[in-house]
């Protein structure tokens, strides 16, 4: 692992909705308030709007956002950060990848991401963990089952040479997966709530119907998963050398 100090590097790969981001903030402010770390302590890089990313090795740990973009779309900023995110992953710094930041690291580090054959996943979803979660330093000790906040439309198809599946979904096979030994992605999103949830849906709502999905049985659904919510605090803390 390389010497970064205790600073957080937070990859803004996108921003939530207008509406919500008036509210509620933005990703990073959500990431960095489930990893239980003070905003002054991180250093935020918004490579979407061509915000250049640092030296390697010069955090104790890295987190990429989700994003309303496609990683499919290939955006240079996108490429860019991937290339990045292979060199920091070799390296072995920590990293941590969600929605699209998990997306990312499986094409970056030589995966297939694509459109989900199986359709959109939104709302409150059941994770079903795999056995070898149960020796991962990040998954240890959650439940076998659990329910995880979920709003996207592509996945990790294929995963990347010597990646290890960790968990999955009814509609996605690679909910959760462990990249390196220091390097996790995760499709679902522990820094949403309910209420966060609840709007992505509610925004969705035509997409989901033209998909076969009923929005209104999804919204019904939706619940608080405070237990998913501890991956962020668990990951923090590995990173610090403490535990949660």
């Amino acid at each position: 692992m390389t010497d970064g100090g205790q600073r957080i590097l937070v990859i803004k790969a996108g921003s939530t909705m207008p509406s919500l981001r008036r509210r509620r903030g933005d990703f990073e402010h959500w990431i960095l308030s489930g990893m239980g770390a003070d905003p002054i302590d991180a250093d935020v890089v918004n490579v979407e709007q061509g915000e250049g990313l640092p030296e390697h090795g010069a955090h104790a740990s890295v987190v990429i956002t989700g994003s309303h973009a496609m990683v499919t779309d290939h955006s240079a900023w996108s490429e860019r950060a991937a290339a990045w995110l292979a060199e920091e992953v070799r390296l072995g710094t920590p990293v941590l990848g969600v929605c699209y930041g998990h997306q990312l690291l499986a094409h970056a580090l030589g995966g297939v991401v694509a459109n989900n054959p199986k359709g959109l996943e939104f709302g409150t979803v059941e994770m079903r963990l795999e056995p070898e979660a149960e020796t991962d330093a990040l998954f240890r000790d959650l439940p076998p089952s659990l329910p995880v906040q979920a709003s996207h439309t592509q996945s990790v198809l294929r995963l990347p040479a010597e990646a290890v599946r960790l968990a999955s979904s009814v509609m996605d096979a690679n909910h959760a997966v462990r990249f390196a030994r220091n390097a996790w992605g995760v499709q679902f999103h522990p820094e949403f709530d309910a209420e966060v949830v609840r709007e992505y849906a509610r925004h969705s709502r035509e997409e989901l119907m033209v998909g076969g999905r009923d929005p209104d049985s999804i919204l019904a659904g939706i619940q608080e998963t405070s237990t998913s919510a501890r991956v962020l605090a668990r990951f923090d803390a590995m990173a610090r050398g403490g535990s949660r």
